[in-house]
């Protein structure tokens, strides 16, 4: 396996890696702190499905984590396409080729 491809399974990695362990660290994270109890904002006056969904934190932590997720899926593309592209053909082989042809 060449270098790229190397860099490339490692850029991939990490993009996944990114994305699942702020996943699990924010909006999992969020929404068991909510369920159990954790704060008293706006859960007090509306209880219930409505008072999960406005929940401040939810409006701060939500776009942050587009943001982090959208940023993992480009590595991961990135990544994917430096596993997946076929090397390149060195110079000296296109040259003989061209002078082959003519």
């Amino acid at each position: 396996m060449a270098k790229d491809k190397i860099i490339g399974a490692i850029i991939m990695v990490i993009g996944i890696l990114i994305a699942v362990v702020y996943t699990l660290g924010s909006i999992v994270d969020l929404f068991l702190e909510s369920s159990f109890g954790g704060g008293l904002g706006i859960e007090g006056l509306m209880p219930g499905i409505i008072g999960e969904l406005l929940d401040w934190k939810l409006f701060v932590v939500g776009p942050m984590w587009l943001i982090v997720i959208l940023v993992g899926i480009i590595a991961v593309w990135i990544g994917w396409s430096m596993l997946t592209t076929p090397a390149p053909v060195p110079l000296e082989e296109l040259e003989e080729e061209l002078e082959a042809e003519e």
